[in-house]
């Protein structure tokens, strides 16, 4: 299915029903609201609107629906965790 077709967010790779109500906590309707955002951000604004963190699971979610929305094949959620640690662990050395 063409990308700019999809009208539901459960229509995107990883989106199921728990996954999508995150998204919409979020403000994210659409599958095209996801062009462009950063899933880092979401996750934080996400732990931020819940008051606690959130299972890091959700970040890797959140990378593989962006980065579909942006172009990129359809991947399972958990090929991003290596990249996610990898990202997280840079930003805290960032931070330093």
């Amino acid at each position: 299915m063409d990308r700019d077709q999809l009208s539901r967010l459960e229509q995107l790779p990883n989106i199921g029903p728990a996954a999508a109500a995150e998204l919409r906590r979020l403000g994210i309707n659409s599958p095209q609201a996801l062009k462009g955002r950063d899933p880092y951000d979401m996750y934080a604004e996400l732990c931020r609107l819940s008051g606690h963190r959130e299972d890091l699971s959700i970040l890797d979610v959140f990378i593989s629906v962006v980065r579909y929305m942006d172009g990129e094949p359809g991947q399972q959620w958990w090929r991003y965790t290596e990249e996610r640690k990898r990202e997280l662990a840079a930003r805290r050395q960032a931070e330093y």
